[in-house]
């Protein structure tokens, strides 16, 4: 469907790493260009969501997310969890566990309706996330947020 509808795909310039899906209600497109010309996001998306809106009606008006796709395991999951902000991830190699920290007003948005945006984004990047908020992390802590948030060194999308 995504290759009908957006030409950048069809051709080999975007192309999709990784897609999680529920069906019928969201789904989390990860996309990535080697062409550093080429926004492999607005490719997908269109003039004024002309793209993306077409393939959501295919679906009978699934929500798709569509976020860049990093080979950085830390970008990945930060980029995962959009729309949400987040300001810090904390990867457990061996359990192959990301703790993710977010604003405290963002902690909803992160986690989503019933879970569902943690959900897609532990799908989409083989992680186990956990989601908490600043103050939460400052608690467990002290107060050394932004000192780790300095050398946590998230690319910015």
């Amino acid at each position: 469907m995504f290759e009908f509808e957006i030409p950048e795909i069809h051709e080999g310039l975007v192309e999709i790493k990784n897609i999680a899906r529920e069906a019928g209600k969201r789904s989390k497109v990860a996309v990535y260009s080697k062409d550093e010309r080429v926004d492999p996001i607005g490719a997908c998306i269109g003039d004024r969501g002309s793209r993306i809106k077409l393939i959501m009606q295919e679906l009978r008006d699934e929500k798709i997310d569509v976020i860049r796709w990093s080979d950085d395991e830390k970008t990945l999951i930060s980029n995962s969890l959009s729309p949400a902000k987040v300001l810090l991830v904390n990867l457990f190699e061996k359990e192959k566990t990301a703790t993710v920290i977010v604003p405290d007003q963002q902690l909803s948005l992160a986690i989503g309706k019933a879970g569902q945006n943690a959900r897609l984004a532990a799908k989409l990047t083989g992680w186990k996330v956990d989601i908490k908020s600043d103050s939460e992390y400052k608690e467990e802590n002290a107060p050394d947020l932004e000192k780790d948030i300095e050398k946590n060194d998230l690319e910015k999308e």
